[in-house]
């Protein structure tokens, strides 16, 4: 017998937030879990299978190489390591005997307007952070001035939620190879669009890293790490099946089956059909909640992490007594669960990206019915 949610006593969520890892990713379609299942009925060699499905996925994003990795966080890991490194063995050797203060490159530049709470992978690679810039500005002599003997790398955050304060990524590619210094690009989340599988190598970033498991819709464990094939080799010396600081990070066969199985389904999909899908709902969503009482939805065009899908901010005036924080408790008093985020402490926000049509009925009927239910139990419902 099949042990389900239910049995474990736990609720279903329907995901009107977004593809975070604490909802599970996102859903897996039927090919990908059919690859990972057929992966799972017999033995094969681990270096032959990662080799072999890092070609495809080279092939298939337009790279010179790639790498599957336990997750996109994994893949920032393998490739502080690598450029802490390089290819050079002496430098593996030296970095497994007595850790990352033994390198002649150990500190990792990122813009202070970067620092995002994953950032502390690199520290766990063992490397030094040195912030350049301020939260609202940086610039280029900043950069230069950071860059030095013992920089390893300069790590980019994509995505236009954090752009301010930053300077461009072509400049910063153009100041680190002026020093002979790496660029990691984190694009954890920077999918849709499909260019962006190469555009950022193609503009000359050494290393990008996507999650498997949010847009791509592949295994939740799972991550993709694109980039120059001297780049992707310094990091697969560090990563599973080796014995090395990137074993605690390793890939199942099963992973890397699934999330081969899911960029070839997802370069195939129709995803302006998609979008406009999203874009129907959430604009029929603002017509919608605008007439509750006090309620103002607005349609954002960009999507949690900057991503170019719309969602609706829903907010209300603070007279109406209740919190952003009440409105997601009531929506999770039900079964099943339905998950928001939180925007501010009168807002919240609400995507289609990841509902079925039944279920974005539900949220439709949902959200209202809790916030005219706040309303009425703070006494100020009209």
């Amino acid at each position: 017998m099949t042990t389900t949610y239910a049995d474990l006593g736990l609720r279903r969520v329907v995901n009107a937030n977004a593809t975070l890892t604490s909802l599970g990713g996102s859903l897996m379609p039927s090919p990908v879990l059919e690859a990972m299942r057929e992966a799972s009925t017999s033995f094969v060699d681990m270096f032959e299978l990662q080799c072999a499905v890092s070609g495809r996925l080279a092939e298939l994003t337009r790279n010179d190489a790639a790498l599957v990795t336990s997750g996109a966080s994994a893949g920032l890991l393998v490739s502080a390591l690598g450029a802490m490194t390089g290819c050079d063995h002496r430098l593996l050797g030296r970095l497994l005997e007595h850790g990352a203060g033994a390198l002649p490159r150990n500190e990792i530049v990122m813009h202070r307007a970067h620092r995002i709470p994953y950032d502390n992978v690199f520290t766990l690679a063992g490397a030094q952070i040195v912030e350049v810039g301020n939260a609202l500005q940086t610039h280029r002599w900043e950069l230069e001035a950071a860059l030095g003997d013992d920089t390893a790398a300069i790590v980019y955050v994509a995505g236009t939620h954090l752009a301010d304060g930053a300077l461009k990524l072509d400049e910063v590619i153009e100041v680190a190879h002026e020093h002979g210094v790496t660029v990691i690009v984190d694009a954890a989340a920077q999918l849709p669009p499909r260019e962006n599988l190469w555009s950022f190598t193609e503009q000359g970033a050494d290393l990008v890293v996507f999650s498997g498991g949010k847009e791509l819709r592949g295994p939740q464990a799972s991550g993709l790490v694109l980039g120059t094939a001297a780049s992707v080799t310094a990091c697969e010396l560090h990563a599973a099946p080796h014995q090395r600081f990137g074993r605690p990070a390793k890939v199942g066969k099963e992973e890397l089956m699934g999330l081969l199985a899911a960029v070839e389904l997802w370069l195939e999909q129709d995803h302006d059909a998609a979008a406009t899908r999203i874009a129907r709902t959430t604009s029929n969503w603002v017509t919608a909640f605008s007439r509750l009482p006090g309620a103002t939805a607005t349609y954002e065009p960009r999507g949690e992490a900057g991503r170019p899908l719309p969602r609706i901010r829903l907010a209300w005036e603070p007279h109406l007594g209740f919190s952003s924080t009440a409105m997601v408790e009531t929506l999770a008093d039900e079964e099943p669960v339905v998950d928001v985020a939180v925007a501010d402490r009168h807002a919240i926000w609400v995507s289609a990206e990841l509902l079925t049509p039944e279920e974005e009925q539900l949220v439709s009927e949902r959200i209202p019915a809790a916030f005219t239910s706040l309303a009425r139990s703070h006494g100020r419902a009209s």
